[in-house]
C-alpha cells in the first residue's frame, strides 16, 4: 500500500506540470492573419487583453480561452508579470500583429503598455529577470534569466521593435530607439556574462546576478553551470547579428568550440514504460552508434562534467543514479547543440575567419 502511494505520489509530481501547461502561450506564436479577423482569434485576443497587468505585462499558466475572473479560469501567477514560459513577449507581439491587421486601438494600447513594461523591467546591466518587479532575495525570479528563452526572446523582441518592418510600423520613433538602445546593451550584457573556461570563452548559465553577472543558482537542481540548452539560443541569437564586431566573433567562435568538445556522441534517450519500469515510468540513456550527438543539460565549469542533482541539491554522478521523478521529471540531455554547430558552419562561411579560435 505504503509502495503504491509513492509511486502515485511520484507519478503526480511528474504530471501535475504538464496539466498545468495544457493551454501554451507558445502555442500562439504565429498564428497565420486570417486568425486576427476569425471569430475565434478576436474572441482569444479579447480574452488575452482582460489578463493584461497594471504594469503591462502578463502573467504565465493561465487560459486564454477565457477572460479573467471567469470560473476556472484562476491562474497561481495572477498579477505577476514573467517572460517565463513565453509569457508578455508572445502576447506583446500578438497585440501589435492585430492592431496593424485590424487597425484596433485597443491592441496598439495593450502593445504601448507592454512595451513600456518591457523597456522599463530592463536592468542597468542590461538583462531582464525572469518576472517583473524582481522579486526579493533568496527568490531567483530576480537573475537575469537565459532559463526557458525567457532573456533571449526579449532581446529579440526589442531587436525587431526597433526595425520598421511590417510587423511593427506603427511604432513612433522614440519608442523604436528605445528599443534599440535596450537590444544594444542586451547584446553588450551578454557578452559580458560569457563564461570562461580556462581563459577561452565558452557558454552561459541559466541565469546570471543581475549585478555581478556571475553565474547563479535556479531551483536546487540547477546549480551554476554552463547549460547547453538555454545556451545554444544565445549563440543563434549573436549568429543573427548583421556586421559582427571582434567581441561578438570570438564570443560565436568560443561558444562552438564549447560545443564541439562537450558533445556527447553515440547515445539517445529512451523513454521507457510498463510494469516492470520503477515508477511505470522511465528515462534511460542508451548506446545508438547512428544517433546525432547530445548535450547534458549542466556542464561543471570548472571540470566540464555533466552535473545531475536532485531536488535536495545533492549531486549524482549520472542521470541514471537520480531519483525516478527526478529522471524522468527534467530534461537532462538536449539535442540544441546540433542546430548550434550546424548554423556556424554557415556562419563561418558568411563571416570568414575570426579571432579566438
Amino acid at each position: 500500500m505504503v509502495r503504491s502511494l509513492l509511486v502515485g505520489f511520484a507519478l503526480i509530481a511528474v504530471l501535475v506540470p504538464q496539466l498545468a501547461h495544457a493551454v501554451e502561450m507558445k502555442d500562439l506564436r504565429k498564428p497565420d492573419d486570417a486568425w486576427f479577423t476569425s471569430d475565434e482569434g478576436k474572441r482569444i485576443l479579447e480574452n488575452i487583453l482582460t489578463w493584461q497587468n497594471a504594469d503591462g505585462g502578463w502573467p504565465k499558466d493561465y487560459d486564454y480561452n477565457k477572460k479573467k475572473g471567469e470560473a476556472g479560469a484562476e491562474s497561481a501567477w495572477e498579477g505577476v508579470s514573467t517572460f517565463d514560459d513565453y509569457a508578455t513577449y508572445t502576447e506583446t507581439r500578438l497585440m501589435a500583429r492585430a492592431h496593424t491587421l485590424t487597425k484596433e486601438q485597443k491592441y496598439r494600447e495593450a502593445f504601448e503598455r507592454a512595451i513600456a513594461m518591457v523597456l522599463k523591467s530592463q536592468y542597468p546591466s542590461g538583462g531582464w529577470p525572469q518576472r517583473y518587479p524582481p522579486p526579493a532575495p533568496p527568490d531567483y525570479g530576480r537573475f537575469i534569466t537565459f532559463n526557458d528563452s525567457a532573456m533571449a526572446r526579449v532581446v529579440y523582441l526589442v531587436r525587431d521593435v526597433a526595425e520598421p518592418d511590417k510587423e511593427f510600423a506603427f511604432v513612433g520613433d522614440e519608442t523604436r530607439a528605445k528599443c534599440r538602445q535596450a537590444y544594444d546593451r542586451a547584446v553588450d550584457c551578454i557578452l559580458k556574462m560569457q563564461i570562461k573556461q580556462n581563459g577561452k570563452p565558452a557558454g552561459w548559465c541559466a541565469q546570471h546576478d543581475p549585478e555581478t553577472l556571475a553565474p547563479a543558482w535556479g531551483r536546487t537542481y540547477e546549480p551554476p553551470s554552463i547549460n547547453s540548452s538555454e545556451g545554444s539560443e544565445v549563440v543563434l541569437l549573436l549568429m543573427e547579428i548583421e556586421n559582427a564586431d571582434e567581441r561578438v566573433r570570438a564570443a560565436v567562435d568560443g561558444a562552438a568550440a564549447w560545443f564541439e568538445r562537450s558533445k556527447i556522441p553515440g547515445k539517445r534517450m529512451e523513454m521507457r514504460t510498463g510494469d516492470g519500469v520503477p515508477g511505470g515510468k522511465d528515462r534511460v540513456l542508451v548506446d545508438d552508434p547512428s544517433a546525432p550527438p547530445i548535450w547534458a543539460r549542466f556542464y561543471d565549469i570548472e571540470t566540464n562534467e555533466p552535473i545531475f542533482m536532485d531536488r535536495d541539491g545533492k549531486r549524482y554522478p549520472s542521470m541514471k543514479d537520480l531519483p525516478q521523478e527526478r529522471r524522468v521529471g527534467y530534461a537532462w540531455y538536449s539535442n540544441n547543440g546540433n542546430q548550434v554547430l550546424e548554423k556556424y558552419a554557415q556562419w563561418k562561411r558568411r563571416v570568414g575567419k575570426t579571432a579566438g579560435r
